[in-house]
């Protein structure tokens, strides 16, 4: 388990150096939270990984989060890993749909499908990025499947198909639009069965008889 006054020491140490870069640190599932500016975050990822209290060599993911009524609407999170001092790291920078953040793939090289995917699912853009194209959609693709206001219907899909020995497009086929869960256990499921009971208890009963 993280020492959580060694994580807050060091988002001590951080947010003094980087006074300028970041606005806010927080230490949360002991994990050291980071909230930045997004025009500084080259800056901020290159001293979190080289400076002697930090060395977060290891960049393990870059994902994004949508709230389309912000007018900033994505979150973008940089995850961290220190192996030296067992320690990680979270970074929060805000973006909109239009101006480009700045690509950390000359602090790390695995940021390289990572921003792709980003840019491919929401949208997300970054500035000087080698490779900027999309990364799971198929070509020709449009839209960004994980904004939260991404249609459910109307575009298609792109299979094999064996028999024509072509690759085809179908449209989206999605008859249950919108799904209700009522978010209840099996145990508190079980009241709503007729009499409480649920199938395959019978055999139960039949063993303790015997």
């Amino acid at each position: 388990m993280a020492d959580e006054g060694a994580l807050q020491e060091l988002g001590q140490h951080i947010g003094s150096v980087l006074a300028d870069q970041v606005i806010s640190t927080s230490v949360a599932h002991e994990e050291l939270m980071v909230s930045a500016r997004a025009d500084q975050i080259v800056k901020i990822l290159t001293f979190l990984r080289d400076d002697p209290l930090c060395l977060f060599k290891l960049l393990v993911d870059i994902c994004g989060a949508d709230f389309p009524e912000r007018p900033k609407r994505f979150d973008v999170v940089y995850n961290l890993l220190s192996l030296v001092h067992n320690q990680r790291i979270r970074i929060k920078v805000e973006a909109d749909d239009i101006t480009p953040i700045p690509s950390v793939t000359g602090v790390y090289n695995s940021a390289n499908w990572f921003e792709r995917e980003a840019w491919d699912m929401y949208g997300i853009m970054f500035a000087e990025h080698p490779d900027l194209r999309r990364l799971l959609t198929d070509y020709g693709f449009e839209g960004h499947p994980l904004r939260k206001d991404f249609p459910l219907t109307g575009f298609v899909e792109v299979r094999y198909d064996d028999e024509r020995k072509r690759v085809v497009y179908d449209p989206v086929k999605l008859p249950q639009e919108f799904r209700t869960f009522d978010f209840l256990s099996p145990w508190e499921g079980a009241a709503a069965v007729p009499q409480g009971v649920l199938p395959g208890d019978e055999k139960a009963e039949g063993q303790e008889s015997s």
